[in-house]
């Protein structure tokens, strides 16, 4: 059983959300703008994935960041737009239309009322995604979203590291950080839980005065009190001395 993944009580989404935001403004974007081109490929164009840059706020993928690597920009080299993209189809938010991307009823019906946006994205997108194919194809994740979730709720109570996490939940200390097995179990840890937990808008990284490769901190945001209800939530209100 996966703990279940529902506002339970307002809280501004939007503001906390770089998924279900990215989202409505790509929704808002087509309707403006007679749809979202489309490659040959059946990626979004470079118009759009350059207007995603700029508008979309998403931490650690901003237009300036993204042009410090990239003269121009596809859909594969902003990671973002991938969950945007496929989830807007999949649910049928998006469909195609003469070559472009239009919104349907559903998805209009959607972008006025962002809790409900996010009740119905965020089980999909968080439980029902392959967040990363290299980690699922050799099974490097240990563990379940039950125990994910736990954990993380008690130790990021007073925010907690990428490393503090992998010693809780494996046992693998900063001194085994060049065993591969460890290596493996950290890429999987990052990638297909705490990415996730903060791309959606549960958790944030406090990267300030951080350099590229050193760990941040991770904390939760009100989303995580306002839509999940957890059997360590009593733990997750003590404070540490």
């Amino acid at each position: 059983m996966v703990p279940d993944l529902k506002l339970h009580s307002d809280v501004d989404v939007l503001k906390h959300s770089p998924l279900v935001r990215g989202m409505v403004l790509a929704l808002r974007y087509a309707d403006e703008n007679g749809g979202i081109g489309l490659t040959k490929s059946d990626a979004v164009n470079r118009k759009f994935v350059h207007w995603a840059a700029e508008h979309f706020e998403w931490p650690n993928y901003t237009a300036a960041e993204l042009f410090e690597m990239h003269k121009v920009l596809n859909e594969g080299d902003m990671q973002p737009l991938w969950p945007v993209h496929d989830l807007l189809r999949y649910l049928k938010l998006l469909r195609r239309y003469k070559g472009v991307l239009v919104p349907t009823k559903k998805g209009r019906a959607l972008v006025e009322s962002p809790g409900a946006f996010f009740d119905l994205i965020a089980p999909v997108y968080l439980y029902q995604s392959v967040h990363d194919e290299r980690v699922e194809a050799r099974g490097d994740l240990l563990g379940n979203w039950d125990i994910f979730l736990n954990v993380i709720n008690v130790e990021a109570r007073a925010g907690c590291s990428l490393a503090y996490l992998l010693k809780t939940l494996y046992g693998w200390d900063e001194t085994d950080r060049y065993d591969p097995a460890a290596s493996d179990a950290r890429f999987a840890l990052s990638a297909c839980v705490v990415r996730p937990l903060c791309w959606l808008g549960l958790l944030w990284e406090d990267r300030e005065g951080l350099g590229f490769f050193d760990d941040g901190t991770f904390y939760k945001t009100p989303l995580w009190t306002a839509s999940l209800k957890l059997e360590t939530d009593g733990q997750a209100t003590l404070r540490l001395v």
